[in-house]
């Protein structure tokens, strides 16, 4: 059916006013578990040190009736400790950014200082999780902490070829071949971080490596009931022999690294906490600039264990 002749349409009419949601859609993650799970701490210097302490190992302790006393060998405490990183992102916003009439927010300045608060904290997850050995700086060189990789040292299941990571050396961990990962060597490196008297509470890993995680069974046998139509396929708390532990999947790890983790056994140490600094204008723009001084303190790695080398 046709319209009536001379029928003003949309198609020919002028000055229809733009149809424009007040809303911006955001799918972009944010979750940093590891950042958010540590514990947070103070930094002074560049160069943030701690120190940690063993016990003489067990043994049988039977003395003689009568003996004299006789002092044992002390264990001295071992002095270590990590370089503080600089984080920062940028924003400038021109004059007439900021004058004009925008959708989904009303100043253009401060909408761009929180989305690069985001992109700080995201790329923050990024150096604790992967960076694997730390860097002094030099005029012209950043400096750089050592993160998870280049911490878990004592307690690893690895691939062929694999080799640890050395903190004495600040020695990158070698990649080994990738295999499948499988809840035997779970329980490998639960129990190693557990006979060094480790307690961990959380492990960390990868989406696929969730989702193999998720298909492990233990001592137990799933039940699905189909009268609620529901389908469970996600396990979040692994109850091990040596204690309860929360699994999480996290998007900004080395996906090939499973951690298992003491979580107050880490800490972030912040020098310069994150702060937004107006910067000089130079011209017709506003200028801020987001930054934040840190380190990773991991206050005993034998805490933790890590499956590396895991497709």
């Amino acid at each position: 059916m046709a319209a009536p002749t001379n029928t003003l349409q949309t198609y020919q009419a002028k000055g229809i006013r733009e149809d424009l949601e007040d809303v911006i859609y955001r799918i972009a993650p944010t979750e940093t578990p590891f950042l958010s799970a540590i514990a947070k701490s103070k930094a002074a210097s560049t160069f943030h040190e701690w120190q940690t302490q063993d016990l003489a190992t067990a043994a049988n302790n039977a003395q003689i009736e009568g003996d004299d006393a006789t002092a044992a060998a002390a264990t001295p405490t071992a002095r270590i400790g990590n370089y503080t990183q600089i984080s920062s992102k940028t924003v400038v916003v021109s004059g007439t950014a900021q004058a004009v009439n925008t959708a989904g927010r009303d100043d253009e300045l401060a909408y761009q200082v929180s989305l690069k608060g985001l992109e700080l904290k995201r790329d923050m997850e990024v150096a604790l999780t992967q960076n694997t050995v730390y860097a002094v700086g030099a005029a012209g060189t950043a400096r750089q902490l050592r993160g998870l990789e280049g911490w878990i040292a004592t307690n690893n299941d690895l691939g062929v070829g694999g080799a640890a990571p050395n903190i004495t050396t600040n020695t990158a961990a070698t990649d080994g071949t990738a295999r499948a990962f499988t809840e035997t060597q779970l329980k490998n490196v639960l129990q190693l971080a557990w006979a060094q008297g480790g307690k961990v509470d959380m492990l960390m890993m990868g989406g696929t490596q969730k989702q193999t995680f998720s298909t492990f069974t233990g001592g137990s046998t799933r039940y699905d009931v189909s009268e609620d139509k529901k389908v469970t396929a996600s396990v979040d708390v692994y109850i091990s022999d040596f204690g309860t532990i929360t699994a999480k999947p996290n998007r900004f790890q080395r996906a090939r690294t499973v951690f298992a983790l003491q979580t107050d056994m880490w800490s972030l140490a912040t020098l310069r906490p994150m702060q937004t600094v107006p910067l000089a204008k130079t011209g017709d723009s506003d200028r801020r600039q987001l930054l934040v001084e840190y380190s990773l303190v991991a206050r005993q790695e034998k805490s933790s264990a890590a499956v590396r080398d895991v497709l």
